[in-house]
């Protein structure tokens, strides 16, 4: 009788814990603001170091090659520190995490980058902050001021424009991948943010990547062997890093900010992420940025600070 009792209450602090509303401090909301930061500047190195990999797996397989060596690193963490299996009402969101965050996201945004510049991908991902916000008021209720929903949209346009000034205004056939990677991540976002109320980050992403093991460690030895791997340094540096630092350890910090901000605040700061992503596009592949690129930033800056001064 006792352990039913304990049993329901631990129940019902979780379930208290899913409706809490962001961060209980300024400490802890400036920790996870900082969190969510370190998130989109490990998110916006992952275009430029997915064309590294392109450069010596294809795309199938450097999608499914991430998938492992990120579920291996999180495996060993999950078993080394003996954490218990989720309980069976969270499945079904990590379900969903994986799904956008572990295969669709990758998977599109890799088959887009085949023929899209890091600069036309990031028109899309500007979007990215938008539609988790949408998503989020979708399927937790919550409800942004005005004052948000303007400085987003402000943001957001701001983004746009410079992206696509840089690709010069022309789509290509990589759009659809694009736009369909945007929805399906904002989804699993949404739902990892969520979940991350009741665990760790971590063990958010952790799960997801090692739900999806049982189809990624297959998926990569069928597409090897149809796409065999060139080994370089940069192929090597980029499929690193988008296994652990975009797949895994990008997602920890990202998933603890949103669980302490909350999910539309924490998706604003993304509004920065294809400006990083245009900045480390010159440094690590030659492109070339205008001189609009202080004052889109500048005006990416003041939207960003106003999203988080708004009440939602």
């Amino acid at each position: 009788m006792r352990a039913q009792s304990s049993a329901i209450a631990r129940s019902r602090i979780a379930e208290s814990a899913v409706t809490t509303p962001g961060a209980d401090g300024p400490a802890d909301r400036r920790s996870g603001t900082l969190q969510a930061a370190l998130g989109v500047i490990a998110f916006s190195l992952t275009f430029p170091a997915t064309a590294w990999g392109l450069e010596g797996f294809g795309p199938w397989s450097l999608v499914a090659v991430r998938s492992v060596l990120a579920a291996v690193v999180a495996g060993g963490c999950l078993l080394a520190l003996r954490v218990p299996v989720p309980e069976r009402r969270y499945r079904a969101g990590l379900a969903v995490v994986a799904a956008g965050v572990v295969v669709g996201f990758p998977l599109l945004t890799t088959l887009a980058l085949r023929t899209s510049s890091t600069a036309h991908a990031a028109v899309v991902v500007g979007l990215l902050p938008l539609t988790t916000a949408l998503f989020s008021a979708l399927r937790t209720g919550a409800r942004p001021s005005r004052l948000f929903w303007g400085a987003a949209l402000a943001g957001a346009a701001a983004v746009i424009a410079f992206t696509v000034q840089q690709s010069g205004g022309a789509l290509t056939s990589a759009d659809a991948y694009l736009f369909g990677a945007l929805l399906i991540c904002a989804a699993g976002y949404t739902e990892g943010g969520r979940l991350a109320r009741v665990m760790p980050g971590w063990q958010v992403i952790g799960w997801a990547l090692v739900l999806c093991l049982p189809l990624s460690l297959p998926g990569a030895l069928v597409a090897l062997s149809y796409e065999p791997a060139r080994w370089s340094a940069h192929s090597v540096t980029g499929l690193l890093w988008v296994a652990v630092g975009s797949q895994f350890l990008g997602l920890v910090v990202w998933y603890r900010g949103m669980a302490a901000i909350g999910i539309p605040k924490a998706s604003q700061l993304q509004l920065a992420q294809p400006l990083l992503t245009l900045v480390w596009s010159v440094l690590l592949l030659g492109e070339r940025l205008t001189p609009a690129a202080p004052l889109t930033a500048a005006a990416v800056l003041v939207c960003i600070a106003l999203t988080q001064r708004a009440r939602g």
